[in-house]
């Protein structure tokens, strides 16, 4: 049976990690001077807490190649057939390293084989990315047949989210200061997605919170398609920036409008929360389309 690898981006629980033998690459931050990531982490309510109230703002880097070689050479001890499931290149250049590091392992290597794939995702967007793979391996595909089938399908992994500070969004450029300052003066919630390179974009804007969450309903309702109707034990994943009620609630509309019964939900970790704040409420489920 093959390893399967993530990111810390992937944002999945650590139980979840555990359960189906996952390994998770950290991606480290920096907050008030100080790096995390790996051995040391910030526990994420006081992470959170820390960007509410003191006005932290954490920077995030990519995984180097030599970083991303030496995280490989320690699965390769037991495992030697690895599909790494990456963080979106759209976002980041750690697929890119982490691939170049593959190339020089199985050059060294034979007997290994590594397979990186780019997700094309973001926090629990990747996780469903990588719950997929579970569910493939633990039917008996191999990991050719798994790999196959999610480069198939990556672009059925639907994002849609919303942010409850767009300061956030313009410190990472995706909005201007001019819009975050005028969209926080009137209550403007930006709804965004994942596109299918794999870019954060905005695409459309709602007045007040609660019409924000239920946007996100509606977006799933437009996107979701026939893949509802035909796969009725998908799960749906939520990721929420310590906004565990608004997760709740967006589970609560789309149990009472599509009957959908499975569900993740999770907090975002730091390395993903640092680019979009406090008050984050993100969806994931297969669709039609981004």
């Amino acid at each position: 049976m093959f390893k399967i690898l993530t990111d810390s981006t992937a944002d999945l629980p650590m139980d979840y990690l555990k359960e189906h033998g996952i390994g998770c690459m950290p991606i480290s931050y920096i907050l008030d001077g100080v790096t995390y990531g790996g051995d040391k982490e910030l526990d994420w309510k006081e992470f959170y807490s820390m960007m509410r109230t003191e006005g932290k703002m954490p920077t995030t880097s990519q995984i180097n190649p030599a970083e991303a070689k030496e995280y490989f050479e320690e699965y390769i001890k037991t495992d030697k057939e690895i599909l790494h499931l990456a963080f979106s290149s759209g976002l980041s250049g750690t697929c890119a390293n982490l691939r170049i590091a593959a190339q020089e392992i199985m050059e060294e290597h034979p007997d290994v084989k590594i397979i990186v794939l780019d997700s094309l995702c973001a926090s629990m967007g990747e996780g469903l990315f990588v719950h997929k793979a579970v569910k493939l391996r633990d039917q008996g595909k191999s990991m050719e047949e798994t790999a196959r089938w999610l480069e198939e399908h990556v672009r059925n992994l639907v994002h849609v989210f919303t942010v409850d500070d767009l300061f956030h969004l313009y410190r990472g450029g995706r909005v201007s200061r001019t819009a975050a300052v005028i969209g926080t003066l009137v209550s403007i919630k930006p709804k965004l997605h994942v596109d299918d390179e794999g870019h954060l974009i905005v695409i459309g804007k709602v007045r007040g919170r609660k019409k924000s969450l239920n946007a996100l309903v509606d977006y799933m309702e437009e996107k979701m398609g026939a893949w509802e109707r035909e796969n009725k034990e998908d799960m749906v994943f939520i990721s929420h920036g310590d906004a565990l009620e608004d997760a709740e609630y967006v589970r609560d509309q789309i149990k009472e409008r599509f009957g959908c019964e499975h569900f993740m939900i999770n907090h975002i970790g730091p390395t993903i929360g640092a680019h979009s704040g406090p008050g984050t409420i993100a969806l994931f489920f297969m669709g039609e389309s981004r």
